[in-house]
């Protein structure tokens, strides 16, 4: 498997990986109206591209003999401290469970690690499957938010965090 850092032109794969992984990820989460403004919200073309041009997020794809089966996104020394964020980190449901998404979050990691960062933390919905994942991972939650997004829906996260050092 091979990590690399995505350019702008790749951000398409980014935005087609989101719209096969949340259907799975999300669905029986969310109602089929949020989830579609959701992925319109934060995987439009526009916004990834702000996302990455403005905000400083590095996107990072993964691929196994040519097909794509992941990426994140993250961001060093989030509000100018010690800490990154990773802001996504989504593999194709078929891949769950076969390592895809511990090598994302340790290149996220490494990545931190190297800038100097001493924590990284995520925001995670209170009822995604993933929890456990980050739990197992060294992450504890450390906060629990509720962040209004438009059209009256609300993304309902834990904040956990984990000591890199």
């Amino acid at each position: 498997m091979t990590i690399t850092v995505a350019t702008k032109e790749q951000l398409s794969i980014v935005q087609r990986l989101a719209y096969e992984i949340w259907p799975d990820t999300y669905g029986k989460i969310l109602s089929k109206i949020q989830l579609d403004f959701m992925l319109d919200k934060f995987y439009s073309t526009a916004s990834l591209e702000e996302q990455m041009l403005e905000k400083n997020q590095v996107f990072m794809l993964i691929e196994d003999q040519g097909k794509y089966l992941g990426f994140c996104a993250y961001e060093l020394n989030i509000d100018n401290s010690q800490k990154t964020k990773l802001h996504k980190i989504y593999v194709l449901p078929e891949t769950q469970g076969k390592g895809v998404g511990k090598l994302l979050l340790e290149t996220v990691e490494n990545a931190a690690r190297k800038a100097g960062n001493t924590h990284l933390i995520l925001n995670v919905n209170r009822f995604n499957n993933a929890l456990e994942f980050y739990k197992h991972k060294g992450f504890t939650v450390v906060d629990e938010v509720n962040i209004e997004i438009g059209h009256g829906y609300l993304m309902e996260d834990y904040v956990m965090e984990k000591n890199l050092s």
